[in-house]
């Protein structure tokens, strides 16, 4: 009986991470898209929302906390407690990108700025987003394999990147006036390919839940 409640613990446990991660997935989407359109209203929507994001971890570290305290998890259990609790960590920090997007937003305010320089940005934030999902994807079924795959997808994020990286120099060397504003609109995008660098992180861990070996992916 005990056993069977620690179980279901566990299975409430990747719920909430998948809820929080569904939440994570949305606002990468949401807080790009309100950056491009100088949506002021949803930018600030975006920067409240870090606040149950910030909840969310609190409560999913505590949870794991008293389950390590409490039971008697096996090893592999311990694997996925730990990995939860990195996890969790990880999806924290991409909304602190998301947050920062929002912010930067908010500074620029309803300032134009040249399409070229974010255009690239929704595209980032759907690949960062449909590795996030991926990797959640794994997590759920403790698929290794998934998860070692998904890291490759990266190097596009970074090439977006880049390519907007160049834009932003172009034009300041044309507008050096205008080089705070730029430096700002790169930082959004760097946020985005920062949140596919802490994918990885996600799916390392998934490969450690799976294999109980730890393994850094570049």
């Amino acid at each position: 009986m005990l056993r069977e409640s620690f179980a279901q613990g566990l299975r409430q446990l990747q719920d909430e991470i998948l809820r929080m991660g569904s939440e994570v997935e949305d606002h990468l989407i949401v807080v790009t898209d309100a950056f491009r359109k100088r949506d002021m209203l949803r930018s600030q929507r975006m920067i409240k929302a870090d606040d149950w994001v910030n909840a969310r971890r609190i409560e999913i570290m505590t949870a794991c906390m008293q389950m390590i305290a409490t039971q008697q998890p096996t090893a592999s259990d311990m694997r996925l407690i730990a990995a939860t609790m990195e996890i969790v960590g990880e999806l924290e920090r991409i909304h602190d990108y998301v947050k920062g997007i929002g912010k930067i937003s908010l500074m620029i305010n309803d300032e134009a700025f040249p399409d070229n320089l974010a255009m690239l940005m929704p595209e980032m934030a759907e690949k960062a987003r449909f590795m996030l999902h991926r990797a959640l994807e794994a997590y759920s079924r403790t698929d290794a394999a998934l998860a070692q795959k998904i890291p490759a997808d990266d190097s596009a994020v970074d090439q977006l990147y880049n390519q907007t990286h160049r834009a932003v120099i172009e034009y300041v060397i044309d507008n050096p006036e205008k080089m705070e504003k730029a430096h700002r609109i790169e930082w959004a995008a760097h946020n985005l390919e920062r949140s596919a660098d802490r994918v990885i992180n996600i799916c390392e861990w998934v490969v450690y839940m799976g294999t109980g070996k730890f393994e850094e992916m570049s």
